[in-house]
């Protein structure tokens, strides 16, 4: 059965808790070890289990191109051409039935590795060394021995029920085939591929899907016999005997990738989880982010409605951090949606300095306006932040807002530095925005005379004619001659 994240509806899930009967997604578990399998509920703390691609993989049936593609892949297709062409170059001794031997076996054992290495969410072909070296051509043996156990079978039901029980079981035999290769490539065990209950226990856990793909192999080994045919009896001997070999490795190999892929879809009901491996090279799976882990549970707690809880979250991360942007950013959010007026009120230094940075003047505005409803008298204590909201306000376009944010600055500040900067960012609202160009005139002329000392102070000149003569107030152009 397949399975979407409880809290991401349309994502796969990977991972499932028994006690609390949820699914969860990669997004909803970004600190969870899949190499390991590894990983703990968020909200009961007891082990998962991990369920792999089970969720996500394509059926096979969707994707039936890919597995004529597979053979033709450069380490499949040189397994294929040694294996066909050395064959025909061999002497014709006992040294060339050798050689012809030991390629088959290499061929055998490498259809085999298919088997095992789909199933474990490998979509690309296994290497051309595993054909060649390493453990594994004792599959050849085990095979054999369950084609005899299999015919063994079929003789024995003869003997005991006659016709009719021998042709039920070479019906059962033949119907199981598929599924004792199966068995036989992922746990090496002539009795598990011979074991009647074990090879019915498979079949009836994949289901009709069993059976469309015992169609679709019924069809390859029909195609393969034609082709090999037309090869024989159109070509040359010299042409047809390795384009027959070609012609059956080729089906035999699409066959066995069809074989893996079945299991590595129905993983989760026969009982194993593997994930899709040729598509996450660079990627960290095992990584162990604090910060999303954190982002997680906020995301899914918001969906489970426990606001307070998220709440409670973000006031402990900024207790420990208290300039992270993200987290004031989401605080802001949240607030602003529950209304919490007494908690904007709280934070609102740091809230409205995370929208002062992002030049976010309605944000602003807005939570001026909610905390004013609130407490009628409120100023602003930070000449800093006064002037940095007031800009990013004037930016745009909230004039009024700026300007009752810089109100009374000289009295409430009058020995901060940024007196001037406030006053004049009070004349470019009055005059820029508001047209009222002798009430700019006014605040330029304070500057003046009040803050001689500050660097603005030798600019003032200029914007006072920008005033008089009813120009917008830029202030100096810029000039890029070289002085001597």
């Amino acid at each position: 059965m397949k399975h979407d994240c409880h809290y991401h509806p349309g994502d796969p899930a990977k991972w499932h808790c028994g006690e609390c009967q949820i699914h969860y997604c990669s997004r909803c578990m970004p600190d969870a070890d899949t190499r390991q399998r590894r990983a703990l509920c968020p909200h009961c703390s007891k082990a998962m289990r991990y369920l792999g691609a089970a969720t996500e993989v394509v059926p096979f049936w969707q994707r039936l191109g890919a597995f004529f593609r597979y053979p033709f892949h450069t380490d499949p297709l040189i397994v294929i051409a040694i294996c066909t062409l050395v064959p025909v170059v061999a002497p014709a001794n006992l040294i060339g039935i050798l050689i012809w031997l030991v390629l088959a076996l290499a061929l055998f054992k490498y259809t085999y590795a298919v088997i095992n290495h789909t199933a474990e969410g490998h979509l690309k072909p296994p290497a051309v060394s595993v054909a060649f070296t390493g453990s594994g051509f004792d599959i050849v043996i085990l095979q054999l021995l369950v084609f005899v156990l299999m015919g063994g079978l079929v003789g024995a039901a003869a003997m005991l029920g006659g016709p009719i029980l021998m042709l039920l079981a070479l019906a059962f035999v033949i119907l199981a085939l598929p599924a004792s290769i199966m068995v036989l490539a992922m746990e090496r065990s002539v009795g598990a591929a011979v074991n009647p209950m074990n090879l019915a226990v498979l079949i009836s856990r994949i289901g009709t899907p069993y059976f469309l793909l015992y169609g679709y192999l019924i069809l390859l080994t029909l195609a393969s016999g034609a082709a090999q045919d037309f090869a024989v009896n159109h070509f040359p001997f010299w042409v047809a005997q390795p384009l027959a070999g070609f012609l059956n490795s080729t089906f035999t190999l699409i066959l066995f990738h069809m074989l893996g892929y079945l299991l590595f879809q129905y993983q989760e009901e026969l009982g194993f989880a593997s994930d899709i491996q040729d598509d996450t090279t660079g990627q960290d799976t095992h990584q162990r982010d604090r910060s999303a882990r954190f982002d997680a549970d906020i995301d899914m707690n918001l969906k489970d409605g426990n606001y307070d809880r998220v709440q409670s979250m973000l006031k402990e991360a900024l207790k420990r951090d208290r300039d992270n942007a993200l987290r004031i950013g989401q605080l802001y959010q949240l607030l602003t949606a529950r209304q919490d007026t007494d908690e904007l009120y709280r934070y609102h230094p740091r809230i409205l300095g995370w929208l002062a940075d992002r030049n976010d003047g309605e944000g602003i505005a807005d939570v001026l306006n909610t905390i004013q409803k609130a407490e009628p008298g409120f100023k602003l204590e930070d000449p800093d932040l006064s002037v940095r909201c007031a800009r990013a306000l004037y930016h745009r376009g909230q004039f009024k807002p700026a300007l009752r944010v810089l109100q009374d600055f000289h009295k409430r500040f009058p020995d901060s530095e940024q007196l001037a900067p406030a006053y004049l960012l009070v004349a470019q609202t009055l005059a820029n925005g508001l047209s009222q160009w002798e009430k700019a005139t006014a605040f330029l002329t304070f500057i003046q005379k009040k803050c001689v000392n500050h660097p603005l102070h030798e600019q003032i000149t200029v914007y006072l004619e920008q005033a008089q003569n009813k120009e917008p107030l830029k202030g100096p152009k810029a000039t890029f001659s070289a002085q001597d």
